[in-house]
């Protein structure tokens, strides 16, 4: 097993020293040095114009594949006999390496016993122009008009992963990167015919990656290419159960009970990244914000139509208005233009908003930072197209609501140069200044079609159960375990691109092969990133 750390100047001392004592002095490889080119500017001290990427292995025993670079203008000037300094033993002496060689010549050493087979390998391998890379790699950053760039802060250029998983792995390995963030090493991985796992607590991370593995499963569709299918996990329960050092062993009423004693640390957590405080003195509300009471809904089920009605009767008998209800996620009946809260609770007095709680709420630099963005929940609408036993989706409407809180997110996603980005309404507004000083203002979500980004179904959502594995014991056996969640599969999808900045709101059309009930679910990705899905029940006759 190969592993390969990226860094800067500012850390690269401190992780060489972690590394060295979780991997071992003897496994440290290569120090290589990723050099760019980048415009000259003033600076008190030496221009900073490269990176450091750390190459540790498990073992001594790795994979490596050779990996040539163009030769520069000094290692193409010919030695005497064609070699270049890289020697080896031939006629009983040592001589320099080809790089721009002669076959034939090569060839008839071999016959003459000069150059032995493993050596010849070596030789033949190099082409006419190129040496074996050294650990000084000149790749320049990404093109701003590059067709590969998709303005993602921390995205390396496509030709440095290809280097490094060229030389490390072979087609039908398993490449792994932990951080993804826009999915370079997913998508490199999938060109280069290997198998990959990528994974980022960032919402927007997932979802330019997800958009940028489909587009590469269409090229090489269409190039009669074979590509490997894919599933996006979300963190489930277990998940977030194994966070707070619940076993997964031990039955549900002992998780339950393990789970009651860990729950103020929850609602703290909760709490912190909210930016809210504790109350005291109430059943249902754990918190207070900007004049909004705040409850934290469960960690390993929905945020029910009960719960929703206990914390009004709470709300109601201490005449409290305004509540916001964080959770995971939310029962289908709560959400909706329509929906129980908006319709009755708000009419009643009491003004219900239910919130998202992100991932990154259990990334503690993010929290500390107070990076975690809590959204409002949306609802979309998709009506069924049925003729037969073919069915199509149409999306018919979608609605979300954001605030000024949620500006600092907008102008990171939505820049548009010297433009200020606003909202006004629970609307995106651009504001321009323009040369005569006139303020010109445009409304970016005239339509429900803007705040769109990205929608997929999935055409038989509840036959693809997910599994997990439990351990049994400290044996090392395990068990499948059904989590009650499913596997949603993208079978179709359609989404905005860098080219193509339409999207279609019919999907192709679905045959089914027997008659039956199925459930569809139906998943939008908004501009900010954030998912809401919406299950449409059909009936196939």
């Amino acid at each position: 097993m190969d592993v390969f750390i990226y860094c800067d100047w500012r850390v690269s001392s401190y992780l060489r020293l972690i590394l060295d004592d979780v991997f071992g002095t003897e496994n440290f490889n290569n120090e290589i040095v990723w050099y760019y080119r980048r415009w000259t500017a003033a600076s008190s001290t030496f221009q900073k114009m490269h990176d450091t990427i750390l190459f540790y292995s498990k073992s001594n025993e790795f994979s490596m594949n050779r990996v040539f670079v163009e030769t520069t203008e000094g290692q193409k000037v010919k030695h005497e006999k064609g070699w270049d300094r890289n020697s080896v033993m031939i006629e009983g002496r040592r001589q320099p390496q080809l790089i721009v060689y002669d076959k034939a010549k090569v060839d008839e050493a071999v016959k003459k016993g000069q150059i032995n087979l493993k050596e010849y390998a070596r030789l033949v391998e190099v082409k006419v122009g190129e040496t074996i890379a050294p650990d000084v790699w000149e790749i320049n950053f990404i093109n701003s008009q590059a067709m590969e760039r998709l303005d993602y802060p921390t995205q390396k250029p496509e030709a440095l992963l290809e280097r490094i998983i060229n030389a490390s792995s072979n087609p039908g390995d398993i490449v792994a990167d932990f951080f993804g963030g826009s999915g370079t090493t997913a998508a490199v991985a999938e060109k280069t015919g290997r198998k990959w796992i990528t994974t980022d607590i960032g919402r927007f991370a997932i979802h330019t990656t997800r958009k940028r593995l489909i587009q590469i499963q269409r090229a090489l569709k269409k190039e009669s290419k074979p590509y490997h299918a894919f599933e996006v996990l979300n963190l489930g329960k277990y998940e977030r159960q194994h966070f707070f050092g619940i076993p997964a062993g031990l039955s549900e009423k002992e998780q339950e009970k393990l789970f009651e004693q860990k729950q103020e640390k929850y609602i703290a957590l909760i709490l912190d990244g909210y930016n809210a405080t504790r109350t005291a003195g109430y059943k249902m509300l754990h918190g207070k914000k900007a004049g909004r009471f705040v409850h934290i809904g469960p960690l390993s089920y929905p945020v029910t139509k009960t719960l929703i009605d206990e914390i009004f009767e709470e709300c109601k008998n201490n005449l409290i208005t305004q509540v916001d209800v964080l959770g995971f996620e939310f029962e289908m009946s709560l959400t909706g233009d329509k929906s129980y809260i908006k319709e009755e609770l708000r009419e009643k007095g009491v003004d219900i908003r239910l919130r998202y709680i992100p991932q990154d709420i259990f990334d503690k630099r993010a929290v500390d930072k107070k990076q975690v963005k809590f959204f409002d929940v949306a609802y979309l609408q998709a009506k069924p197209i049925i003729k037969g036993k073919e069915v199509k989706i149409q999306l018919t409407n979608f609605a979300t609501y954001y605030t000024q809180d949620d500006i600092e997110v907008l102008e990171d996603k939505l820049k548009k140069g010297s433009s200020s980005i606003g909202i006004e309404n629970g609307q995106i507004v651009k504001i321009t200044k323009e040369k005569n000083n006139k303020m010109t203002r445009e409304v970016l979500t005239k339509n429900w079609t803007d705040w769109i980004d990205y929608w997929a179904i999935d055409f038989n959502y509840e036959d693809k159960p997910e599994v997990i594995l439990v351990p049994t014991g400290r044996d090392g056996n395990a068990k499948q375990v059904k989590t009650g969640n499913f596997i949603f599969e993208n079978e179709w999808q359609s989404f905005r691109t860098k080219k193509n900045n339409d999207i279609e709101l019919t999907s192709t059309k679905h045959e089914y092969t027997e008659k039956g009930k199925y459930k569809i679910m139906v998943k939008v990705v908004d501009i900010l990133g954030v998912d809401t899905s919406q299950v449409v029940e059909v009936e196939i006759k």
